[in-house]
């Protein structure tokens, strides 16, 4: 069903009784399905008796929600995207779990599968998280408990990590996350100052 408005109640920041989009040209909404998420980055105190409104049905409010294979959460931390991350890379593990634990195939050709089925899960979007060392932490937990598992290695054996990763072949969790910042940084740094990512560099926060 066409929806001929979408109504936000009083915007406060903005400075404005409210803000109002025309939707007269056919766009359609799911008015079962349709939620919103409200931003506080910023310091200012966030008005509970905002209504966001198609035509006079309330959308219900998240705090996070899931867009293009991310979590985005309202208050701007990554917790749940690197959580979400984790259980992706596990699951794309145990599909792969009868080739990456099978004794039969080369470890060397395990790690090529590794490096290219599970880690890229692991960190998809890695280029724009603000990380934390809690962060980092739980990923190279995981990692690790992935690796060992290749290796056929167990907490008895009392291998360092070191020696994991050296008999796998691959690089740490967090120097990958590092290499994907720096990519990014890269692109960003190719455009135009004058283009909109390279202005928020000039903001005074």
């Amino acid at each position: 069903m066409p929806v001929r408005q979408l109504v936000l109640g009083e915007a406060r920041l903005l400075d404005l009784e409210f803000v109002q989009l025309d939707l007269d040209k056919g766009f359609k909404l799911s008015r079962t399905k349709t939620e919103y998420l409200e931003c506080k980055f910023s310091d200012g105190t966030p008005d509970a008796d905002v209504e966001v409104k198609l035509d006079a049905q309330v959308i219900p409010k998240r705090e996070s929600f899931k867009y293009l294979g991310s979590i985005i959460q309202g208050n701007g931390d990554i917790d749940e995207d690197v959580a979400h991350r984790i259980g992706a890379g596990w699951m794309k593990w145990r599909l792969a779990s009868g080739v990456l634990c099978d004794r039969n195939v080369p470890l060397k050709l395990n790690d090529k599968f590794y490096r290219v089925v599970v880690r890229p899960a692991m960190l998809y979007g890695a280029e724009c998280w603000p990380v934390m060392n809690s962060h980092v932490q739980k990923m190279r937990v995981a990692e690790m408990k992935m690796l060992k598992w290749m290796c056929g290695c167990t907490k008895k054996d009392r291998i360092k990590n070191e020696a994991i990763r050296d008999r796998v072949g691959v690089a740490s969790v967090e120097d990958k996350m590092r290499e994907s910042r720096l990519r990014w940084f890269e692109h960003i740094k190719r455009r135009s100052i004058d283009a909109p990512v390279r202005r928020c560099e000039r903001l005074a926060i």
